[in-house]
């Protein structure tokens, strides 16, 4: 089975390394900068993009590169000053001022939420399980994504091109006591912590939990708690519109309305520039803030798979070293944050067009430029030399192999999972199914690992072992819907 879009960002490092090949060594800062160029160029050569601008921190030093125009059809490059809205990013926000609470010991993670809420919420548990103040940062809390939930079948109805315009009338005079009156009719569907899903009514919720604790607005406290104390210019909705703004489009180069709306400030309404936010990343990346250690903590999942913080996504890279991300999308924006903690690099990636691909497009960029500055990992470069010379039919051999020689080779089930997707991609299925054996051997526990393997077995037309492999990913997950249908299909 195809890895989840929740978990996408995570799994395209490997392919593209293993698949296409990478930098050899670490770039001079003269080559790195000369390759960065080209990517960017690249990257806004793609007729639906429009602007991009990127900071880089790296030992203390920063680096800006900027690409496009603020404006479609004007000659308006971006500055590292130019602001653009950065959607989810805005969730971390919150989740560091929450982590400060907790360290000042107004509040716990575990603490159930109706603690700070008026009134009775009843809805808010499912069978005597309620919703925590940490389910709000780690996407568990079974929250619907956003309010009002009814309108959202009438928009799928709708133009696709006028949704953006309906949302904002629709939500221009919905109040805080609208949120709470949403908030009173929800039923949750399962109890809180078991499945991850994005959720802007989990962040603005928190976002009114903390204004309730400070007794602040949000915009105060993303202020005086974040932006004085690390010279970031306020840009939040309470502001005047600048012309350093850029101006945001979709796929489809449609100039979309700014994203000003108060019922979505905590969950996605901040907006900065790549100069501001590089020093948003660079004190994330630091560490020497115990509010940011906190918010550094797994709080859900599994570094073999799926791993959340406080509203970061935990990874680590082949070589084992610390990675953590976040994206964001708003109508007319996408933009990216990545942290490298141990190679004390981070990196900001905004651009000024939003459609499905573009924040994933954003972390392949990301991915691509710290290829340039570090060049290949010594694992990485010996495992595709174990590969080249003994051939993927021994692929769970070279992996121990390597292993042997570079105990920190880290391949995660998900990681493993896009690499066989990219080779089966590329039609090269016998190579696929290979690094689909490789998975099972290293997860024998993880469902979707024999999912993946039937499914390439049907490809190659060996349906014995597609409905044997099947079977075991249903007894592992009775859930597995792509085996259900795949089994009564097949008339089992």
């Amino acid at each position: 089975m195809r890895t989840n879009r929740l978990i996408l960002s995570i799994c395209f490092a490997l392919a593209g390394q293993l698949a296409f090949g990478q930098t050899a060594s670490p770039a001079t800062s003269a080559s790195a900068d000369a390759f960065i160029q080209q990517l960017g160029t690249t990257f806004i050569q793609d007729k639906a993009h429009v602007g991009l601008s990127i900071g880089i921190v790296r030992n203390g030093q920063t680096r800006f590169y900027n690409f496009g125009t603020t404006e479609k059809g004007k000659n308006q490059p971006p500055t590292q000053n130019t602001i653009y809205e950065i959607g989810s990013i805005t969730k971390t926000f919150g989740s560091l001022i929450l982590a400060k609470a907790v360290l000042e010991k107004r509040v716990k993670l575990d603490d159930d939420i109706r603690l700070y809420l008026d009134g009775e919420y009843p809805n808010l548990a499912f069978e005597g399980k309620p919703i925590r103040l940490v389910n709000l940062t780690n996407w568990s809390s079974e929250l619907p994504d956003n309010f009002p939930e009814g309108s959202v079948e009438a928009f799928r109805k709708a133009n696709p091109d006028s949704v953006p315009m309906k949302i904002v009338a629709q939500m221009t005079n919905y109040t805080k006591a609208d949120f709470f009156n949403d908030l009173r009719s929800v039923k949750l569907k399962a109890a809180p912590g078991q499945n991850p899903r994005h959720s802007n009514v989990a962040a603005q919720l928190l976002g009114y939990i903390l204004e309730k604790i400070y007794q602040k607005p949000f915009a105060e406290l993303v202020k005086t708690q974040i932006e004085q104390p690390l010279q970031m210019r306020t840009t939040t909705l309470s502001e005047p519109p600048s012309p350093l703004f850029a101006i945001g489009y979709d796929e489809k180069l449609n100039q979309m309305p700014p994203l000003t709306l108060a019922a979505m400030q905590a969950a996605g309404g901040l907006r900065y520039s790549a100069e501001d936010l590089l020093k948003y990343a660079a004190f994330q990346l630091a560490e020497s803030d115990a509010a940011v250690k906190l918010s550094h903590q797994l709080t859900w999942g599994s570094m073999d798979g799926l791993a959340i913080a406080l509203n970061w996504f935990l990874h680590k890279t082949i070589d084992s070293k610390r990675r953590l991300e976040h994206s964001g999308g708003t109508f007319g924006f996408a933009s990216y944050c990545d942290l490298y903690p141990d190679q004390k690099t981070g990196l900001v990636l905004l651009a000024n067009n939003s459609d499905r691909s573009t924040q994933y497009q954003l972390g392949e960029l990301s991915q691509q430029i710290m290829k340039t500055i570090f060049g290949e990992p010594a694992v990485l470069k010996s495992l595709k030399d174990e590969l080249k010379k003994r051939g993927y039919p021994q692929a769970i051999a070279v992996v121990n192999s390597v292993k042997k020689k570079h105990p920190e080779l880290y391949l995660s089930e998900d990681y493993v999972n896009s690499w066989g997707y990219t080779l089966a991609g590329q039609n090269k299925l016998q190579e696929a199914l290979e690094i689909f054996k490789l998975n099972v051997s290293l997860y024998p526990k993880g469902y979707n690992t024999y999912d993946s393997l039937a499914e390439t077995y049907e490809r190659i037309g060996n349906r014995k072992l597609a409905i044997e492999n099947y079977k075991r990913s249903l007894a592992l997950n009775p859930g597995n819907t792509n085996a259900i249908e795949f089994l009564k299909k097949v008339g089992l």
